[in-house]
């Protein structure tokens, strides 16, 4: 199909990227040194952003660059069960037989935790995804069980990671025990409009192309019409390729994006 057309070698706007091969916008190179900072700090900080805006990429990156002898990398949707999922889930990310009894998980994660960071020197990373999901209290839960030692210690890191209007709601009056407590705070902006052409082009390169596939008006049309969110620059991108190779287009242009845009209502 397309792939052949265009002389590449594999799908170039695939999801099954290896981190080392992530595009470094602005943004993500500043998200990676404060995620660095947080792994020399410990604590708790909130990652933001809009749909697609690569916030669990990131988070992923992060997973893959940590030495396995120093940290313990345990990721959680909220969207994928309830609050005690969370809990039992935490758990046996810990390596535990969950408990029964709410106050008895607890007890048993606040255990683990200390366990991993006092007798193995692992440090626990919780990465806690979709908190936009995340009723308030849960929020004030969150806020006990990670308070270790009258909040004196930090044995743990805790990222939870959401929507931009999560931000809003740990802002309210009554999750303030928990907002006070995080020590880094980032928003993951979209890209700009050079970097949405710089984005296309790395990851065209990836899978082989080896002459211009998009001329420059049809990059400002992707970045137009995406709003520079790499989810959104994928799929615009793959279906602008495959509508060009319906055409027997040597070259996507501006008119292809934009009825490629036009079928899939981007």
């Amino acid at each position: 199909m397309y792939k052949s057309f265009y002389s590449l070698s594999q799908n170039p706007f695939k999801k099954e990227i290896k981190t080392k091969d992530l595009y470094q916008s602005e943004n993500l190179k500043e998200l990676s040194a404060r995620l660095d900072y947080l792994k020399k700090t410990r604590g708790i900080a909130v990652i933001i952003g809009e749909p697609g805006s690569g916030k669990t990429s990131a988070l992923r990156a992060m997973a893959d660059s940590v030495n396995p002898s120093l940290f313990k990398v345990i990721y959680f949707p909220l969207s994928t069960g309830s609050v005690m999922d969370f809990y039992r889930g935490i758990a046996i990310g810990l390596g535990e037989e969950p408990k029964f009894r709410k106050v008895d998980l607890f007890n048993q994660v606040q255990a683990a935790i200390l366990k991993f960071y006092n007798e193995k020197k692992i440090t626990p990373i919780i990465i806690l995804d979709e908190m936009q999901l995340a009723p308030n209290k849960f929020l004030n839960d969150l806020g006990i069980l990670f308070n270790f030692a009258m909040d004196s210690q930090n044995p743990f890191i805790l990222i939870l990671s959401g929507l931009s209007h999560f931000m809003t709601k740990l802002n309210l009056n009554h999750n303030q025990s928990l907002n006070q407590r995080v020590i880094m705070k980032y928003q993951l902006s979209p890209l700009n409009k050079e970097e949405v052409k710089d984005y296309v082009e790395h990851q065209l390169k990836l899978a082989g192309a080896n002459h211009p596939i998009f001329i420059p008006q049809a990059l400002e049309a992707i970045a137009l019409r995406s709003r520079g969110l790499p989810r959104l620059i994928n799929n615009i991108a793959v279906n602008s390729l495959l509508l060009g190779f319906q055409l027997k287009a040597e070259q996507v242009n501006q008119e292809i994006v934009f009825k490629a845009c036009e079928k899939d209502t981007f």
